[in-house]
């Protein structure tokens, strides 16, 4: 039998979404539910953990299979998408551990053993994040719309300037103020990410700093320039939010944009496996 054949008649692998206490909470969410290429949701338990997954087409999710959909933009957003409400959908009945996209393992033989090689920092993490959410707060420099607030606010000429002014002066003119409107939003933005930090502080738990997001990842107008995630009890949300309320509402070029509540993905995913990384960024681990 050739390789080709071989690959056609693999069996299934094992997509694990999530990890959570064992119990009839977690079981109960997956009613009616399914996963990615459309497998049905189950449990894989081990002691007093659970695994959430669903089985996947091995010519999809090996190790060429997974490679291709990470480098293609359309199938990415919808395994991420779907992920996504897995995950969602299991934390709406109690703490889970989101898990990277695409961990993968060859059976669900594997995933138990990776249950019981974890067990004890799957539990204490589960501890930590009892009864907490993850908030997102991104903030943005749009030096075009403070190039169009300064603008507007000098329309009107200066007593005893002239009201005529020759091409070559009004270009310069228009070039340096350009350059300090790119400076100034730039500045106002950094100085509005250190205020989040100081306003938010009491009622946060943990903070973490990801990087800024560029291109499609960023929609929207400006730059972002701070990609802050915040660990948030779930009773503090609305505290959090108060906090940093008008935060840059008078700050032309300035946008401050809050996200969540989510499942705390950026707190609970645990690290790779020592030298195995890789798990759930679309290379080998986890497939052992």
């Amino acid at each position: 039998m050739n390789s080709t054949d071989v690959r056609a008649v693999a069996p299934p692998m094992s997509y694990v979404y999530a990890v959570g206490g064992a119990g009839k909470a977690l079981d109960s969410a997956l009613s009616g539910r399914t996963g990615a290429h459309g497998g049905a949701l189950r449990t894989v338990r081990a002691g007093d953990l659970v695994a959430l997954v669903s089985s996947v087409p091995h010519d999809a999710f090996g190790t060429d299979g997974l490679r291709a959909q990470m480098e293609d933009i359309k199938q990415l957003e919808v395994l991420a998408r779907t992920h996504h409400c897995v995950v969602e959908a299991a934390y709406e009945s109690g703490t889970v551990l989101p898990m990277r996209l695409a961990t993968v393992y060859l059976d669900d033989a594997r995933v138990t053993e990776m249950l019981v090689e974890r067990a004890v920092e799957f539990g204490d993490l589960l501890s930590r994040l009892e009864g907490h959410v993850e908030l997102g707060v991104k903030v943005y420099a749009d030096p075009r719309e403070a190039a169009a607030a300064s603008e507007a606010a000098t329309t009107a000429t200066a007593p005893g300037e002239s009201a005529v002014t020759s091409p070559g002066r009004a270009y310069l003119r228009q070039r340096r103020e350009q350059r300090r409107n790119h400076r100034d939003a730039y500045q106002a933005a950094g100085a509005v990410a250190a205020e989040v930090t100081a306003r938010v502080g009491a009622t946060v738990r943990a903070r973490l700093a990801h990087r800024p997001q560029q291109g499609d990842l960023a929609p929207g107008a400006g730059e972002n320039i701070a990609n802050d995630a915040y660990l948030v009890q779930a009773s503090r949300v609305a505290e959090f939010h108060t906090a940093l309320a008008g935060l840059a509402d008078d700050v032309p070029g300035v946008r401050v944009e809050i996200t969540g509540p989510w499942a705390p993905y950026s707190f609970a995913t645990p690290p790779a496996e020592g030298t195995r990384g890789g798990e759930g960024s679309g290379g080998d681990g986890g497939r052992r």
